[in-house]
């Protein structure tokens, strides 16, 4: 019976082959690379496995190939050879487990069958040779085609033994649903369920890394569900558990917080691939369940949730350990999220666009997006209605910005003109100063210009001084 072949598009890899058989050793590309290949996705980054010594190997290669010296990742047992688009990731042929009580997981040697039999799902044991005698025959001693057909994500072994090997692979069975649209099978479902908890002894950077790549999916709200209901989340995310459920008193009830930020997440998805933006979709009503009220003849209300919520950030972000460089985007637009639909009415004052001109700067476009992606009433006309009055909004914000150029607003007098003018050093009578220049531009007693400015200030820095003296 004739082999089934695949041709993978990267041609130097035929000459890793014949360095390959030059040296008696076998080597195959692995994993996603293959699995992409065989979907029809784009493919850059190659995994090749060697079986034997794949860091002697890659400089082997690397040398003979001329590619130079390859990046080596000693602790890891890997090196990379970077390409022009991509780059080509070597190891030897291993298995890996963790201890129970370690985060750090133990590499041992193992042949080709051994190191499939111990990856984390069938779609991901595929194998293709690079060999020149072989090339690009297919190994698939698991099943994974069979698996790639029916977009299931199966374990290669028993699912307790393939996720206590490494409990990070539940995290990576729901990013590869929401990725890739694959139902897990009911045998790995059920056993994440029952190992959730060893999720705890896996470093809490990998955790997140996977986290954000959920987030990253086409539609989050697959593996955001899924972390739900399989209970990772206390392991991932514990506020996501507090915003479950409906609660009714009376003729009154709340919508499930839970269900309504995914929905807000996969509707600002279909606008931006920007994961902090998705991110902030995510946590715009974390604290809801923290502000929740009733109030008889009103029903539930969640006053300053948007206050606490920014505030709740930081110590989400150290938790998480998320780049603390994102966190002032992410406080600032959840902090801000309710604000736009305030500015409807036609009697609002110029000064409260320009507030939130001032406040938003550069980020009032994903603001937006943001406001139009929290719609999620099951009402058709309510929608319309909501949709049409942030155009509204938007057109008044346009017309205030062409005015008044508030975005990414810098004060017209600096502080270093103020202490020269004033005849003082730094402290916080300057900025006190520049405080009120700020509120007179933003009120429109006076225009966003220098010289303006400037006047204000020799009329009230006399007065301010005196009062802080």
């Amino acid at each position: 019976m004739r082999k089934r072949k695949l041709d993978p598009p990267l041609t130097i890899l035929r000459e890793v082959g014949k360095v390959a058989d030059r040296l008696g050793v076998e080597v195959y590309l692995v994993g996603g690379y293959v699995r992409d290949l065989l979907l029809g996705r784009e493919v850059k980054d190659a995994d090749i496995t060697v079986v034997g010594d794949g860091v002697a190997f890659a400089r082997e290669a690397a040398r003979a190939l001329g590619m130079g010296r390859p990046v080596v990742f000693e602790k890891f047992g890997t090196a990379m050879v970077p390409l022009e688009d991509g780059k080509l990731e070597f190891v030897g042929a291993r298995e890996e487990s963790y201890a129970r009580d370690s985060r750090k997981p133990s590499v041992v040697p193992a042949t080709l069958a051994g190191d499939l039999s111990r990856r984390d799902f069938t779609v991901n044991a595929i194998a293709v040779s690079l060999n020149a005698g072989r090339y690009g025959e297919i190994v698939d001693p698991l099943g994974g085609r069979a698996d790639l057909a029916g977009s299931v994500l199966r374990t290669p072994l028993d699912p307790d033994r393939t996720f206590d090997d490494d409990p990070l692979r539940m995290m990576r069975a729901l990013r590869f649903a929401a990725v890739l649209g694959f139902t897990i099978d009911p045998g790995a479902l059920a056993a994440i369920t029952r190992m959730a908890g060893r999720l705890a002894i896996v470093s809490r950077e990998r955790i997140t890394d996977e986290f954000l790549k959920i987030l990253a999916a086409p539609r989050p709200s697959v593996g955001l569900a899924l972390i739900q209901e399989t209970g990772l989340t206390p392991h991932v995310f514990p506020e996501l558990s507090d915003m479950v459920g409906v609660e009714q008193r009376k003729d009154y009830h709340h919508k499930d917080v839970f269900l309504h930020t995914l929905k807000v997440v996969d509707h600002i998805s279909e606008t931006t691939d920007d994961v902090w933006l998705r991110f902030t979709a995510l946590v715009h009503d974390i604290a809801k369940p923290r502000t929740k009220a009733f109030r008889e003849g009103v029903g539930w209300t969640f006053h300053g949730h948007e206050d606490l919520g920014a505030r709740m950030m930081k110590s989400v972000f150290r938790r998480l350990r998320l780049p603390t460089e994102k966190l002032p985007y992410v406080e600032k637009l959840v902090r801000l999220h309710l604000r736009p639909m305030v500015l409807v009415s036609e009697q609002i004052t110029d000064s409260a666009l320009r507030r939130l001109l001032f406040e938003a700067g550069d980020d009032i476009d994903d603001l937006m997006k943001l406001c139009r992606a929290d719609i999620t009433s099951q009402n058709p006309a309510r929608v319309v209605r909501y949709l049409n009055n942030y155009d509204i909004v938007m057109d008044k914000l346009r017309e205030v910005e062409e005015k008044d150029r508030l975005r990414n607003w810098q004060p017209p007098v600096r502080g270093e003109e103020i202490m020269q003018i004033c005849g003082i050093g730094p402290g916080p009578v300057i900025g006190k100063l520049k405080k009120a220049i700020e509120d007179a531009i933003l009120e429109g007693s006076i225009p966003n210009e220098h010289d303006p400015a400037l006047e204000f200030l020799l009329k009230i820095k006399d007065k301010v001084l005196q009062d802080n003296s």
